[in-house]
């Protein structure tokens, strides 16, 4: 396919190390990590040509990251208060807006022509495989100083996380309950996209579906439906009690 020859192309030449550059803030050691990690498995299939080993490294490396950043940050909260923190902090659409952002989007090789990738947030996956090519192209120290300094300080702000409610299925299993409602999560279709399987989630309420979701997993697909649910039925923290989610999402 001509546009993704041209693709590839870009990614050879050196606008795409002066974009690169750009993002960094630094001249990056092996560029070959950052070609991999900017690089989407719908237009490579190869586990060594593809981001989604990077995106798994740096998944790891990142929550490692926050976690010690919210660690001393709150010197005196308490573990729960920390886990939801960072939840927030790493939570999948919060990734993909910043990545966005960054301007990852226009160096990122992927398949625009695939339109199932528009339900997935492949940004916020290549921005934790950029984490992870530069841990593995600089070390631990420097990582954690590019983290502080192009993710959490321009684009996480500390108070607004604090009283952001980022879990809808909480949310709405809330006002259920509150109201006497039955609350349920059914999954209407499984299909292979390109590969991957793909589920659309539909949150019923008292038998009636209310929403749908759509994801590559069933726990983004179903967050997807209830926020969908929330938003539809307008409801508020205050139509809501506290309720803890125990239902696994496999």
């Amino acid at each position: 396919m001509d546009f993704l020859t041209n693709l590839f192309k870009k990614h050879e030449g050196s606008s795409f190390r002066n974009e690169l550059k750009n993002i960094l803030g630094f001249q990056p050691k092996n560029i070959s990590l950052y070609r991999t990690a900017l690089t989407h498995r719908s237009v490579r299939e190869g586990a060594d040509e593809n981001n989604e080993r990077l995106e798994y490294l740096g998944d790891a490396v990142l929550s490692a990251l926050i976690a010690d950043y919210l660690f001393k940050r709150y010197p005196y909260r308490e573990e729960g208060f920390l886990t939801e923190m960072r939840s927030k902090m790493v939570n999948r659409q919060q990734l993909n807006d910043i990545a966005v952002r960054m301007g990852l989007k226009k160096i990122t090789l992927y398949n625009k022509m695939d339109s199932s990738l528009k339900v997935s947030q492949i940004f916020g996956n290549t921005l934790e495989a950029l984490v992870g090519a530069i841990y593995l192209d600089s070390g631990y120290k420097k990582t954690s100083k590019w983290v502080l300094k192009s993710i959490i300080q321009p684009h996480m702000f500390m108070d607004d996380l604090e009283i952001l409610e980022i879990n809808h299925k909480n949310k709405l299993y809330g006002w259920a309950n509150k109201n006497g409602k039955v609350l349920e999560f059914e999954t209407l279709n499984e299909k292979l996209e390109n590969g991957r399987r793909l589920f659309t989630i539909a949150a019923v309420i008292d038998g009636k579906t209310i929403a749908e979701g759509r994801a590559f997993n069933k726990k983004d697909a179903s967050q997807i439906a209830a926020q969908v649910a929330v938003e539809k039925l307008g409801i508020t923290n205050a139509d809501t009690q506290v309720v803890f989610d125990n239902n696994s999402d496999k």
